[in-house]
């Protein structure tokens, strides 16, 4: 695995501990990392304090531990809405304001949590020498910032600075400290009431944003560069993690705040497919003939065979996980419960009589409907095998634990457009026409058909010709349109693929990237409905961009009993 995968999985294990210790601390149950961001009841929660933002591949698990920490305490004790309502428009000053609020939360941790107290204090110090170390303090942004952040901590959560703090901030605290006058003092004092905390915040992040400017302009007469040179170094020199304005998407409201939060772009994109008339679904069995279908078959079975998976194990931890209790009768003549009206008679004729009672009977039943919905893209192709394996081993798992399942494909009828593009050249070329190539989608294994009568269509997958681009939010809302026309307790979604969604005419005639927003546009609308759990294998590849609750395989190994357990623990995260 090289460095870059390797950078990612880590980061991923540890942002899935952070949300759960934030999950634990904060009492907030929908706390999730997706993408590398934090999202708060399915909205993403911008993290704008420099000293939250550890790096994996450099830092220690500890560092990630202050960081859930810290958010914690402001999903508690911060109301985001006010933080919105206040927020100031200009960069410098909306990280004063950001740096400032998440100190006072910090501040605010209780005294029976010395554990807490000391991951947030030992996060702080490790980011500011870290700071030190950059070299970012030698510009004149990055000393007033970092001299504003060390006052700040010293002052609200009692922080110590280092002698080589001490003597580099000791200068410029004397200079701010004329500049801020009253309102920095008043910062401690007013900690507990945020609106207080708010206004004395606004004045201090105002003047720092005004003392920098001031610096910038001196700069500039003195040495003649341009505006745009020293903006691009008071970026670089603090380094200023507005991730909101990258994404262009708004807070989530936390602790009382209220709702109503602006909405991404991709929530009011509007998705357009120029044709439909060249749109199929398939059958399998029709795309491959009988003679090479019984050969892939062999194949598929051979190299199963040696794969030594343990199918009733499996079937086993997948009834279990899939399982829901379910009326099953009434065992009487029990001891207690409900009184048998037919047998109070007994209590008459024998007084020391006492099974005149019974019980409503509750057993394991698994009413539940998964489909797979595979990613037929070329790009796939060096993977096929291994995921066809993988699709037919859970297939007659879930059939051996009492769960339906389907096997579903998605990919384009023609590289580059098809008969779709032509028609549109044909009418001039229209600007943004939308989707411009015709989808082909596939059914492997119906939810009424029995694996075994399915085996020969499931090895359909190994003809590898088949695969060409892939659309996938048409895609996803094909299988969960199939889903939701059947009768199910519990249905699930379970989409495998190697990327995002590609298909190079539409790629390329379009201003936007239609296809990756549509995906996850219908992605946000699925996992927000609930009808439907929503999951995704990664071939080789982290989804979490894409979708909440996503597994990265590694197919280069063998696909043993490992993989299964690890999609499994996947699935019981949600369940």
């Amino acid at each position: 695995m090289n460095p870059s995968p390797r950078r990612e999985k880590r980061q991923q294990q540890l942002e899935e501990l952070c949300a759960a210790t934030l999950r634990a601390l904060s009492g907030e149950p929908l706390v999730r990392y997706r993408g590398g961001r934090l999202e708060v009841q399915e909205r993403h929660f911008p993290i704008r304090a420099p000293h939250l933002h550890p790096d994996p591949e450099h830092d220690e698990s500890q560092a990630w531990r202050g960081v859930a920490d810290s958010l914690a305490l402001r999903l508690k004790h911060s109301d985001q809405a006010l933080v919105r309502q206040f927020l100031p428009a200009h960069p410098i000053a909306r990280l004063v304001f950001e740096l400032l609020e998440q100190l006072r939360v910090e501040s605010l941790v209780d005294d029976c949590h010395p554990g807490v107290r000391r991951n947030l204090l030992r996060r702080f110090e490790q980011w500011s020498q870290q700071f030190l170390d950059s070299g970012q303090a030698e510009g004149h942004v990055g000393l007033l910032l970092f001299t504003l952040a060390q006052m700040s901590w010293i002052l609200l959560c009692g922080g110590r600075v280092g002698e080589q703090t001490e003597m580099l901030i000791e200068a410029p605290r004397l200079s701010l400290l004329g500049h801020f006058g009253a309102a920095f003092g008043l910062l401690r004092r007013c900690r507990h009431e945020q609106i207080a905390f708010t206004e004395h915040a606004l004045l201090i992040a105002a003047k720092a944003q005004e003392l920098i400017e001031q610096l910038d302009a001196e700069l500039l007469g003195n040495d003649e560069r341009k505006v745009c040179d020293i903006a691009e170094k008071t970026h670089l020199a603090f380094a200023l993690l507005l991730d909101v304005d990258q994404h262009g998407e708004g807070d989530v409201a936390t602790s009382g705040a209220a709702q109503g939060n602006p909405r991404g772009s991709d929530d009011v994109f509007t998705y357009q497919v120029f044709s439909r008339d060249y749109d199929c679904e398939r059958d399998a069995t029709s795309l491959v003939r009988p003679e090479l279908l019984r050969e892939l078959r062999q194949r598929l079975d051979q190299r199963l065979a040696g794969q030594g998976l343990n199918l009733p194990r499996l079937a086993k931890r997948l009834g279990a996980l899939l399982a829901a209790p379910r009326r099953d009768g009434w065992a009487f003549a029990q001891t207690d419960g409900q009184i048998d009206a037919g047998r109070l008679s007994r209590l008459i004729i024998s007084p020391e009589q006492r099974e005149i009672f019974r019980h409503e009977q509750q057993r394991p039943h698994c009413d539940c409907l998964v489909s797979l919905l595979i990613d037929n893209s070329g790009s796939m192709r060096n993977h096929i095998e291994s995921v066809a394996l993988l699709a037919d081993a859970l297939s007659r798992a879930l059939e051996l634990a009492g769960a339906r399942s389907e096997i579903l494909g998605f990919t384009t009828g023609q590289w580059n457009g098809g008969r779709p593009l032509k028609r549109w050249r044909a009418v001039g070329q229209p600007a943004n026409p939308g989707r411009l190539n015709e989808l082909s989608h596939v059914v492997y294994k119906t939810a009424e058909t029995s694996w075994r009568r399915a085996r020969p269509n499931i090895a359909a997958l190994l003809k590898s010709d088949l695969f060409r681009e892939g659309i996938d939010g048409e895609a996803l809302l094909w299988a969960r349109q199939r889903l939701l026309q059947r009768d199910a307790q519990r249905r699930i979604l379970i989409i495998i693929s190697d990327g995002c969604p590609m298909d190079s005419a539409t790629h390329q005639t379009n201003q936007q990237d239609i296809l990756d927003l549509h995906l996850k546009q219908v992605t946000r609308q699925i996992e927000q409905d609930h009808s439907i759990e929503l999951y995704a294998l990664g071939v080789g590849l982290d989804l979490s961009p894409y979708y909440r609750h996503s597994l990265e395989l590694d197919m280069s190994r063998s696909l043993d009993n490992a993989v299964f357990d690890e999609i499994l623990r996947l699935l019981h995260g949600r369940g």
